[in-house]
């Protein structure tokens, strides 16, 4: 039996690899960054554009300054109700396993005396 021996040998390596793989790592930190930069300040957006709906429907209201900004406590009111909404939706159930020994038929398909082998000794 061979044994296959992996070496890692610097001399093969030379500048453009180097140039590639610094510029391809750094090219995935900075997109990483920037997504968690945006994706840390998307509730601005968010708020902004919650606002802007609101004084498009209140464009009669021009002394009102609305800021709609959801607090951990109405977040987590609302997922409360949500839950046992949808925990309602169905019947209790009996939780009982029952384990029944169920008889197999015979079956050639997985059966070992028809295996290739066995045919190949016959011939």
């Amino acid at each position: 039996m061979k044994t296959l021996v992996i070496t890692f040998d610097l001399s093969l390596v030379d500048q453009y690899t180097l140039v590639i793989a610094i510029a391809g790592y750094s090219i995935v930190l900075l997109t990483l960054a920037i997504m968690a930069y945006f994706f840390t300040r998307l509730h601005i957006l968010q708020d902004f554009l919650a606002k802007r709906r609101l004084m498009v429907r209140e464009s009669d209201d021009k002394d009102k300054n609305p800021k709609v900004v959801m607090t951990g406590e109405e977040n987590a009111a609302i997922a409360a109700a949500l839950y046992l909404f949808f925990s309602e939706l169905h019947d209790e159930e009996k939780y009982v396993m029952t384990i029944r020994k169920v008889s197999k038929t015979y079956s050639p398909w997985s059966s070992k005396i028809y295996g290739i082998l066995h045919t190949m000794k016959n011939r």
